[in-house]
Formats: C-alpha cells, structure tokens, sequence
C-alpha cells in the first residue's frame, strides 16, 4: 500500500490543528512553540524536566528551546530551580497559572469536535498512531517519551505501589501516568 493516502489526510489534519494551537496561542501572547513546551511540562514527570528534555521532545534547538523558556519564566508559567542532588541540573515546575492555562491549550477543541463528529474508533486510532510515532521515532533514533507505565522499567510492585526499574525509585500513581524521557517501550507480544 501506498503511504501517500495516509500521508496526505493526516499533514492536513496536522495543518489544521497546528493552526488552532496558533491561534489559541496568540491569544495568550504565547507562540506555537511556547504553547507545546507549555503543554509538553503539564505532562511529563520527574525524570523529564529539564531544559534538555525539553529540547529532545519538540526535536528543536538549545537556543530556541532556551528562548521560549526565558519567556515562560517572565509571563510567570514556569519557575526554574536548581536540582536538590546536582545543583548543575535546571528543574522546570508550572506555576498554577501555566498548569491552568496548559490544561486550556493542550486539547485544542477543534480535535475534540472532529473527533466526536467523525465515525473514528479513538481508542483503536490512538493505539494506530502510537504504533505510527513508535515506528518512525525507533527509525529516527529518537527518544520515545512515551507514558511511563507503558515502559519496559516499569515494575508494578502491589495495588497503587509502583516502582522505575531504571533508577529503583519509587512511582507515585500520577509518575506512572505522565511522560518520561526514559521511555522504553514495552515488547509487544506479538
């Protein structure tokens, strides 16, 4: 099968969406690339706040990415904080006004409303995509930032009682639900 009947629908519908987040953004005085960075910190956890991480996931420069920080940190979204171990490392935490206005950004309401209008299984076509972004990030050699109790370091230890097989840390329920730039995927049984 050819790629380019998937290909075409989904770049439009990328477009589309893409477009909303922009306009959402400049309403808030955010461009696109703070309004994912934003949203990028609401989701993942403690292993995956940093500048780097940052940088890794949106797949962009050190200095764009330290930019687009600078200007979170002024409009009050994100404090940055010295890690308590290696005083080298920069934390980045939301304020309650950027968690409030992630949670506003990070579902553009267009996605919502095409989702619901369409006759589209959600469950089956997130797990379709997931397969996508697994593929092509795999192929890339890039991380996979996937939700951490979906990785293969991910050790279920008793009812609500996780823990990280990589650092042997203990996992709060809302760890195990967010993103990590640690993520390895767990083998599918196939």
């Amino acid at each position: 099968m050819s790629s380019r009947p998937v290909l075409q629908p989904l770049e439009r519908l990328c477009s589309l969406l893409r477009a909303d987040v922009r306009q959402r953004g400049l309403a808030h005085g955010l461009q696109p690339v703070q309004v994912e960075a934003l949203c990028y910190l609401a989701s993942c956890n403690r292993y995956s706040d940093t500048p780097q991480a940052v940088t890794e996931y949106l797949g962009s420069t050190k200095g764009t990415v330290s930019q687009t920080l600078k200007v979170l940190e002024r409009e009050g979204l994100v404090l940055k904080s010295p890690d308590r171990e290696d005083r080298r490392v920069v934390r980045l935490r939301l304020t309650a006004r950027g968690r409030a206005l992630a949670g506003e950004l990070s579902t553009p309401p267009l996605f919502v409303q095409a989702l619901g209008d369409s006759q589209v299984d959600a469950e089956l076509l997130d797990g379709e995509l997931r397969a996508l972004l697994v593929a092509a990030q795999r192929a890339t050699g890039n991380r996979s930032f996937g939700v951490c109790h979906s990785c293969r370091f991910f050790r279920r230890e008793g009812k609500r009682i996780f823990r990280c097989g990589l650092t042997e840390e203990p996992l709060s329920v809302a760890d195990s639900e967010r993103i990590c730039r640690e993520h390895d995927a767990a083998t599918q049984a196939g």
